[in-house]
């Protein structure tokens, strides 16, 4: 697939991406209908699910968080093409939504300050048109911020997550094909390395390998951001790897690419596991099997990964164990005002 192709899917998206920036609703609904496949197989994080379409993406989800937040403003800090092993031709778009939270939203209570929510967004195409998204967008921020999350304490650290150090992800060279296929395999090779632990235990993942020493883990709020590769042990993989030792990751449902430094990986779902052991995110541990959305960016850097923003559909896990997150943030918080 030539890098052009990939350019110039990029270009594709910018309208739309522009139009969410300066948010008028008659222009991102146009924007939507000229870059969106009529029948386009829409997916977002719970509770939205599987949408019907463009229509449905911004009548049932831009629209209401629009409504909540009238200044609504996208910044995107990554935008990256590229084509999977499998010849797919995909964007992915890293970045936050943020404005004045005016109006409840999905029943967390409004501020009036500045809020921001960070958004992962993977975009499929075929002849020019968006045909798939599949995209999280972090909700227990949003309720973090308000002073209304629910559930357990984070172990990392809960922050505004920043954009790439080297801030180059808005203008990646896609036309360097060797550069972005080293950063695909270097990827690649962690992930392959980290199913090491069912055999070999934590030595056997080779996590200096392929991990700077001053790496960060930018993972989702309700797990947070670790730094180094003690950080991301600690406030990460220690406890997940405790909570879910079976987790095995679906080859065939995810799709992976690279463009320039940068690798994106998208699943719906992407692992599928049991809660054992001591138990994850505060849920006692009973066997129940779980599947788990998990949508990442990596920045690589001299042959070690540098950066790594992940999102996991944390709702989505909780509604899987039969916890209602929104039940319990509305009796927490029903007698604000």
């Amino acid at each position: 697939m030539s890098a052009n192709r990939h350019e110039q899917h990029k270009r594709a998206l910018a309208p739309l991406r522009a139009a969410l920036y300066d948010y008028e609703p008659a222009e991102v609904q146009r924007q939507l209908g000229a870059l969106f496949r009529a029948d386009a197989l829409v997916q977002l994080a719970y509770p939205f699910e599987t949408l019907d379409g463009p229509a449905a993406l911004y009548e049932q989800a831009l629209a209401p968080l629009a409504d909540s937040i009238p200044d609504l403003e996208r910044r995107d800090t990554i935008v990256m093409a590229g084509s999977t092993p499998q010849g797919a031709d995909w964007v992915g778009c890293c970045g936050y939504y943020t404005g004045s939270f005016e109006k409840p939203w999905l029943d967390i209570p409004a501020t009036g300050h500045q809020v921001s929510m960070r958004f992962h967004e993977f975009y499929r195409f075929e002849g020019g048109k968006v045909v798939e998204m599949q995209a999280l967008w972090d909700i227990p921020e949003v309720m973090m911020q308000a002073g209304a999350w629910p559930m357990v304490p984070s172990l990392g650290r809960e922050w505004h997550v920043p954009g790439p150090a080297t801030q180059d992800g808005l203008t990646i060279d896609s036309s360097d094909r060797e550069r972005a296929a080293r950063s695909q395999q270097l990827v690649h090779d962690m992930c392959d390395s980290l199913g090491n632990y069912a055999t070999g235990g934590a030595e056997a993942m080779q996590l200096e390998r392929y991990w700077h020493p001053r790496c960060s883990w930018y993972g989702p709020s309700g797990i947070g951001t670790g730094r180094g590769i003690a950080g991301f042990r600690n406030w990460h993989q220690i406890p997940f790897l405790n909570g879910l030792p079976d987790r095995v990751g679906d080859a065939g449902a995810g799709h992976i690419f690279a463009d320039g430094d940068y690798v994106g990986f998208t699943a719906w779902p992407g692992m599928h596991m049991s809660v054992s052991g001591g138990g994850w995110l505060g849920i006692a541990p009973a066997g129940q099997n779980i599947t788990m959305r998990s949508l990442d960016f990596w920045r690589c850097e001299d042959g070690l990964i540098r950066e790594n923003w992940v999102l996991v559909d944390l709702l989505d896990v909780y509604h899987q164990l039969g916890v209602d997150v929104f039940a319990r943030l509305r009796e927490f918080n029903k007698a604000r005002r």
